[in-house]
């Protein structure tokens, strides 16, 4: 069997063995890996319990795949093409050989600092090299990394450190996003007043502003200097835990969802070389950040395991003019190009000469993660950047599935556009209906589920196996549910339809509601909030905040709703920050006082067609009330 399908009949074969004898399947696959031992079991899995053991008895680094495996005959290939916030200042490559030496250096600077296997890592870096030698080294020793999105604020910067003990954290003065810098060494400084067991912060340089530094801080620089351009690899069990990444939750508390090191390793490194048809001498390029799972499994692990070369980006699509993502791909003549709609909704308001004046016919494959893609999105991105000649592969996945469930495979998989299509070998999708009962009509629509364990999928959330179990198995006993909805046409393609729980989708980022609201009702002011999405040109979904204020006194209602953004922002991150603020002299709740959320999500799009039945509501008549003061 191919590690690489090349046509439909290989798909088939393929998909056809992963679901009748997986066991044969997913040995075949890991054997492309390294193992130091190989393992016993292939899988021992249970959705009931949440139980999930891959490759059980194998030993293996995934630090060793990625990046050793490859020295002897490619130590010369590039890895990364690190492309700046400013495109005055020139790109510069980094050779497998290089990488490395870079990473056996950090490797080397954590064990300094008494970093052991098991130990937790905070990363908070900007898109640059570091960021990859950090979260690399951590693999090679067997430290577990918890990378923190560099627009995090101090506070949900302090919650993740304290929610995983980490020990040491690796930070920067600060990071540049266009025209601006940020000071991540000050948000750090305010985050570690409230985490004690951080014994560590190692500070590297980016932008070069003064910062102060405290007892427990470390330039390291110099410091890496000194170390050692060689370091041992630590051979890890195959159900290691790898890193902790968090994802907001429908409650205030993030989760820290853990992956382990063997069962990622093998589905990253496939699906990435399957869904982007990557081959030797291609050109790479993930627009997302290593913040996030996108980066993890497809900036760093995917196509590192791989053998690839990769764009690593630290600006923004709009800098210096909005041009700057086909001018990088005119540049560094990128084959894959991996984005998110956000961009593309964005981009596609701008004149299309910051396209057309760029040669854009080295692309072979586009790609689209974070969100469901719109058809007007998608078809300006076909004719426009894949100028109709590169398959579009609409991917969907989550934090929680370690790495992409359903996808088009380019050139093998028909093209639908708004449709993520079909399962990848190794993934059975299910529609369950509002009687928790399994629809088995092909044509359909429902709550999106998946019956069976695949390599990649979370072990638990970190410190908390129960909240994992009523979270993702309890809804639909048997099975995980996504918190998505689905339709399925005739022929067994998927449309994601967006989330049905709590958590809301805005530029592909997962924001709570509930930690939001908290948020908000820390203001003096504020009896109440409830957030609800609202459709967005751009960001395909975006805030709206319904506040109810303490007093009836008049009041400054703009000065108001730049303090709750200020709130949010300071709480939260800027990612959090709401579009649009009502305040209203109550909110529409049930005789138990829950919010009534549905009603306010269809007041906030504008659609008052049918509110249903509100006269059992505690209050019916503010539901009157807010439709005709909404703004």
């Amino acid at each position: 069997m191919n590690f690489r399908m090349t046509n439909e009949a290989e798909f088939n074969l393929a998909y056809e063995k992963s679901i009748s004898n997986r066991d044969d399947f997913w040995d075949e696959i890991a054997t492309y890996y390294h193992w130091q031992n190989k393992w016993h079991t292939v899988e021992k899995c249970s959705m009931k319990d949440a139980s999930f053991r891959w490759f059980e008895g194998g030993k293996t680094n995934i630090c060793f795949n990625a990046v050793d495996r490859h020295l002897k005959e490619n130590g010369n290939r590039i890895a990364y093409i690190f492309e700046p916030n400013n495109p005055d200042e020139s790109a510069t490559t980094i050779t497998y050989n290089k990488l490395h030496e870079e990473v056996c250096k950090y490797a080397n600077l954590l064990k300094h600092f008494n970093v052991q296997k098991g130990d937790r890592v905070c990363i908070y870096l900007p898109m640059i090299p570091e960021l990859v030698y950090a979260v690399l080294a951590c693999a090679r020793i067997g430290a577990v990394h918890s990378v923190v999105f560099a627009g995090f604020s101090a506070q949900s910067l302090a919650a993740r450190i304290q929610d995983c003990g980490a020990k040491v954290i690796i930070t920067a003065d600060g990071s540049f996003r266009g025209l601006k810098s940020v000071s991540l060494k000050s948000i750090a400084d305010e985050a570690l007043v409230n985490c004690p067991s951080i014994k560590h912060s190692l500070v590297t340089r980016r932008t070069n502003e003064p910062i102060q530094l405290g007892n427990r801080d470390v330039e390291i620089e110099s410091l890496l200097e000194e170390m050692g351009n060689t370091c041992d690899i630590t051979w890890m069990d195959a159900e290691d835990p790898l890193f902790i990444l968090y994802t907001s939750g429908s409650t205030g508390k993030p989760k820290g969802m853990l992956h382990t090191t063997g069962g990622y390793m093998v589905y990253t490194g496939y699906t990435f070389k399957n869904v982007f048809a990557y081959e030797d001498g291609d050109t790479y390029w993930c627009t997302a950040d290593i913040g996030w799972i996108t980066g993890h499994s497809y900036i760093v692990y995917g196509p590192l395991l791989n053998g690839a070369t990769s764009v690593l980006f630290e600006g923004i699509p709009t800098y210096p003019d909005p041009g700057r993502f086909w001018e990088v791909i005119d540049k560094h003549k990128v084959t894959q190009f991996y984005t998110a709609p956000t961009a593309i909704r964005s981009l596609a308001k701008e004149s299309l000469e910051y396209v057309s004046k760029h040669d854009l016919s080295s692309l072979k494959v586009i790609g689209s993660v974070g969100e469901p893609i719109n058809e007007e999105a998608w078809q300006w991105y076909n004719d426009n950047v894949g100028k109709n000649n590169c398959p579009i592969v609409d991917t969907w996945w989550q934090t929680e599935t370690g790495g992409i469930l359903i996808s088009p495979l380019p050139n093998i998989t028909e093209l639908i556009p708004t449709y993520a299509t079909k399962p990848l070998p190794g993934i059975e999708p299910a529609l369950i209906d509002e009687h928790k009962k399994e629809i088995n009509e092909l044509a359909a629509s429902g709550n999106l589920c998946i019956k069976r364990a695949w390599p990649s999928i979370a072990r638990t959330i970190y410190g908390d196996h129960q909240r994992y179990i009523d979270t993702y198995f309890t809804a639909y006993p048997g099975y995980y549910f996504t918190g998505d909805g689905a339709l399925r046409d005739k022929n067994g393609n998927y449309r994601i339809t967006g989330r049905v729980d709590d958590v809301i989708i805005v530029s592909g980022h997962n924001l709570g509601t509930a930690p939001i609201e908290d948020a908000i009702n820390e203001h003096p002011f504020v009896a109440e909030s409830a957030i609800v999405g609202f459709p967005h040109d751009i960001k395909g979904n975006a805030l709206y905040g319904f506040v109810t204020l303490k007093t009836d006194k008049k009041m400054d209602e703009t000065l108001i709703r730049n303090e709750i953004n200020k709130y949010i922002s300071e709480a939260i991150g800027p990612i959090a920050k709401l579009d649009k603020i009502q305040f209203t002299s109550g909110l529409p709740k049930t005789r138990s006082g829950k919010i009534m959320r549905r009603i306010l999500r269809k007041i906030a799009e504008g659609d008052f067609s049918n509110f249903g039945d509100i006269s059992t509501l505690l209050n019916p008549e503010i539901v009157e009330e807010i439709k005709n003061s909404r703004v």
